[in-house]
């Protein structure tokens, strides 16, 4: 529906195909026929690149970005498929990618976490909770922190005015402390949870003045806040994260990762709205970073992803005797779009194609172990390089399967 469109469907419209997609179907009795997508398509930018009039400010960034049609998951449930996309693996307890990510490339900045999360302050947490950013058997130091985009970014950050005690007597403490820890852990060595918690502590000292001030949008000046639609009751909740990202990344974290609230896209029935909704939220946020970006000349060097855990099905999902308006679609893990900017990423590129009811990937497919190869390499990181020992095998994101890098993506 937004970035692979698919005439057939259009032909096709209504025409029964569950006994081929049986497999993939998680609620039979409400598989319906072929469904066309509601929105008109078009060519955007000089690379002629297809793109949903749901998309109106992203379209404008086809040159930009590089939009991959062929991707695949191997599961069709959230919580499984989310484990493949953030740890290549089904399984929970492994490491996140960001958390990889921060154990090959360290941190730019003593004074914030190399990886932080940023999820939606007005919704529970995505499906898998913490796990999305948990560091497995790496040492817990590389775990995601999580960060509030309004009021303190950490609960319990900054002492309450009440508790403050003059900078001498803080710096002392401090010192003390220090060889305290120092004490500790040379009486207990190779105990990478102190070490983690101890770091945390550290860390979490230095962010007070720190973090406070990487994540105060009020600094930037009005127009730049409207450019991300930031006042917009539609749009203000995820410009302000994605506003924050920027800063952040621009003051040396690896990885900034933002969710959007709860399953936005998860539209399984009344998709004529819902998706319409979830692209608003969305839309000119996302194109507002990438400008941004471009224009600070931080685009060279910043990799962007969208994307989510697998598409959706080329069927209907209406009970019978329901409303056809108010049709959704199912899981679609066999073939679905994601797209990549910054980095040396070649924009204009549409890369893979599914077939042609938009059902499975077909030509050029990119499993997810590609698709983090890739990543890793638009990072300066090599997959197989990026290992750690763990019981004699060297473990890695990628695993121990045929992965490639996706070297077309790449200018």
């Amino acid at each position: 529906d937004l970035f692979d469109p698919k005439p057939t469907l259009e032909r096709h419209h209504g025409q029964s195909v569950f006994k081929d997609l049986a497999a993939d179907v998680s609620s039979p009795e409400a598989a319906g026929g072929l469904m066309r997508s509601p929105w008109k398509f078009a060519r955007h930018g000089q690379s002629g690149t297809w793109v949903s009039e749901l998309l109106p400010h992203t379209a404008r960034h086809v040159d930009r970005i590089a939009v991959v049609r062929s991707m695949y998951n191997t599961h069709p449930n959230h919580e499984p498929a989310l484990y493949k996309i953030q740890s290549g693996k089904l399984l929970p307890g492994l490491p996140s990618f960001g958390s990889w990510v921060a154990y090959g490339l360290g941190t730019e900045n003593q004074n914030l976490p190399a990886y932080v999360v940023l999820d939606d302050p007005q919704s529970r947490l995505p499906v898998n909770e913490i796990q999305n950013w948990q560091s497995g058997y790496l040492p817990p130091v590389y775990q995601g922190t999580r960060m509030r985009p309004t009021g303190s970014p950490i609960l319990n950050l900054t002492p309450e005015k009440s508790r403050q005690r003059p900078e001498p007597v803080v710096a002392a403490s401090r010192r003390l402390l220090a060889r305290l820890d120092r004490i500790h852990k040379t009486q207990r060595p190779g105990q990478l949870r102190l070490d983690a918690r101890i770091s945390s502590y550290e860390l979490a000292a230095r962010m007070q003045m720190t973090a406070s001030d990487a994540l105060d949008i009020g600094q930037e000046t009005q127009a730049t806040q409207k450019n991300y639609g930031i006042g917009d009751k539609v749009t203000d909740n995820y410009a302000r994260r994605c506003l924050m990202a920027r800063r952040l990344v621009e003051r040396g974290v690896r990885l900034v990762q933002i969710y959007t609230r709860g399953q936005m896209w998860d539209n399984h029935s009344n998709i004529g709205s819902s998706l319409v909704g979830a692209c608003q939220h969305t839309d000119q946020p996302v194109a507002a970073l990438l400008d941004d970006l471009a224009e600070r000349g931080l685009l060279d060097d910043v990799l962007v992803v969208w994307g989510g855990e697998f598409g959706r099905l080329p069927i209907a999902q209406i009970r019978p005797g329901s409303d056809p308006k108010k049709a959704g679609r199912d899981h679609g893990p066999a073939g679905f779009s994601i797209w990549m900017a910054g980095a040396g990423i070649r924009g204009g590129t549409v890369y893979g194609t599914t077939d042609e009811i938009g059902y499975r990937a077909v030509e050029k497919r990119v499993s997810v172990a590609d698709w983090h190869a890739t990543m890793l390499h638009a990072l300066g990181m090599h997959h197989e390089d990026l290992y750690f020992d763990r019981h004699g095998f060297r473990e890695r994101l990628t695993g121990t399967d045929q992965v490639r890098v996706v070297e077309e993506l790449f200018a």
